[in-house]
């Protein structure tokens, strides 16, 4: 299949598109006292809530015959089988493995679920030692934080698990270094003993150039607190598939764990990458993430489309962006724990589905991947919501809530989601002209400046929105979450024909700031730039001589 448009259901998709645009979200709730039932689904503690987008059934149902004649369903079977649907990179894409190692799961015909018990195992020894105190530092002092060095999937992973898990945590305190900025380290180590502090190094090929540039800077930090050569064993750790550079670097062969070419570094929280979640929140907890991803897993497999809560995310995302043409998508956790979650979903999303080539090389002729943005409510409603309610462009909103309070303050937690049942129902229902008169009459205004307030006191409506609504924020919810939306980015992937588990458009960049550095220092090659870069490159070299 050459160009997904062709096909007779996208046709159709097209063709409803035109019928639907002419309906309103607020008539249809009037007319359907049963809407919510019918669209909206609970699976794993996690009720989701799909009744506010601008779809009818014929919608749900057009959309679903799109999916199974792109295949979702054998491609899904694919996907846990281990096959390698990451083709470009010939490698499976089996991170569902890590989440339920005592099933037998083959990547590429390989059994590998022995090495993930055996890497667990592993994890829980360590992390025992660490938190009981067993474990000591160079000068026989227990371990009080961990610095985790890492980037893309192998920093927002943790963090985002850390920042929701954090009335779980009771080991070290962990900080999280990424940007090779310098400030990030600059502040971790700022509240670091260097003889109880571990660093946790994660770099797949141990080359990043951020992660091995802030990984040596605090080697050398390390050092230069008096500790030796022989003693960065008992303080770095590493988890990368490059042992010998690891080894090179300082670290004792035990102390490395593995990173597998079947799990992708936006996949990989799920791994050995997890371990500062288990130096935090013990072994146990992070098992529970685990068994709340393994549960979204096998919904996904198992589940018919009509109630797969990840296919239906996926597809009303799809119908978003390639019949309504919207091309940004917010999300907006109503709980701080979550604050990290839109930037987590922006790499997962845009990483994986950001391409213009489809999985046979030939371009696409339909948008992909939307822009992922958002912050925590209510914090955006101060922000970036007038924008949502009375800008010209719609823009679909995931809200995302908890039910049980994640602090001892009930009525702060009441108000907080009181704004998110408001906001998602103000953006579906709008406020009319004649709404707006009513009110403004109730507030005493005179007819006249009623009239001349109007304009701006109307709100269209009519906007998308989804809930998804956690009954409490417990390692097992937010192991389904993460896989919920790993699920829909797989399940969109199919849809635009890509490879969501390669990111070549990544490697650019890198290259050429890898080759621009000897011109920032030296000047060397700078005839060889356009003027743009060139003028830049002399500026700051000239003021950076001044600093």
């Amino acid at each position: 299949m050459a160009d997904v448009k062709q096909t007779s259901t996208w046709l159709s998709l097209l063709s409803h598109r035109r019928l639907v645009g002419g309906l309103v979200l607020r008539e249809l709730f009037d007319k359907d006292p049963h809407r919510f039932r019918r669209f909206s689904l609970e699976q794993e503690g996690i009720l989701f809530d799909y009744s506010k987008n601008l779809i009818t059934e014929d919608t749900v149902r057009l959309l679903l015959d799109l999916a199974r004649e792109a295949g979702l369903e054998d491609w899904r079977a694919r996907l846990f089988s281990g096959e390698p649907v990451n083709h470009t990179e010939r490698r499976a894409a089996l991170h569902m493995a890590l989440r339920a190692p005592d099933q037998d799961w083959k990547a590429q015909g390989e059994s590998v679920s022995e090495q993930v018990r055996t890497i667990l195992a592993r994890m829980e020894r360590f992390a025992e030692e660490v938190r009981s105190g067993a474990y000591r530092g160079c000068g026989g002092e227990s371990i009080s934080d961990v610095v985790h060095i890492g980037i893309g999937g192998s920093d927002l992973g943790p963090r985002l698990v850390l920042e929701a898990l954090a009335s779980f945590a009771d080991g070290p305190q962990v900080h999280f270094v990424s940007n090779v900025d310098g400030v990030e380290l600059e502040r971790a180590l700022a509240h670091c003993d260097p003889r109880r502090t571990l660093f946790t190094i994660v770099s797949k090929s141990f080359g990043t150039l951020e992660t091995l540039s802030n990984a040596e800077a605090a080697r050398a930090w390390f050092l230069d607190s008096g500790a030796g050569e022989a003693e960065i064993g008992r303080h770095f750790i590493a988890i990368t598939a490059n042992t010998e550079r690891a080894v090179k670097f300082g670290i004792d062969a035990e102390q490395i764990l593995p990173m597998w070419d079947w799990v992708g570094g936006r996949y990989s929280v799920w791994s050995a990458v997890g371990l500062p979640i288990a130096l935090a929140c013990g072994m146990e907890n992070f098992r529970r993430l685990l068994a709340g991803a393994a549960a979204m897993d096998a919904h996904f497999r198992d589940a018919p489309l009509e109630t797969n809560m990840p296919v239906l995310l996926a597809m009303l995302g799809l119908w978003h962006i390639d019949f309504m043409g919207i091309g940004a998508h917010a999300v907006v956790p109503y709980t701080e724990r979550l604050a990290t979650l839109p930037h987590y979903l922006q790499q997962l999303e845009m990483e994986s589905n950001g391409k213009s080539v489809d999985r046979d090389g030939n371009s696409v002729s339909y948008p992909t991947a939307p822009v992922i943005w958002g912050q925590t409510g209510t914090v955006g409603q101060h922000a970036f919501f007038q924008a949502l309610h009375q800008g010209p462009q719609p823009v679909p909103v995931d809200f995302i809530g908890v039910a049980s309070p994640t602090t001892r303050f009930d009525d702060h937690h009441d108000k907080l989601m009181a704004n998110l049942f408001a906001q998602a129902e103000a953006l579906m229902r709008g406020q009319s002209a004649d709404e707006a008169r009513a009110l403004m009459a109730r507030q005493g205004l005179k007819a006249g400046e009623i009239e001349r307030l109007l304009p701006f006191r109307v709100f269209p409506g009519n906007r998308p929105s989804n809930v998804l609504l956690l009954d409490r924020l417990t390692p097992e919810r937010l192991g389904a979450l993460i896989a919920l939306y790993e699920h829909k980015v797989f399940c969109q992937s199919v849809i635009w024909r890509l490879n969501a588990f390669d990111q070549w458009g990544v490697e650019l960049g890198k290259q050429l700031a890898d080759s621009l550095l000897p011109a920032l220092r030296e000047g060397d090659g700078l005839d060889q730039r356009d003027s743009s870069t060139r003028g830049l490159v002399e500026h700051y070299r000239a003021w950076r001589s001044q600093s």
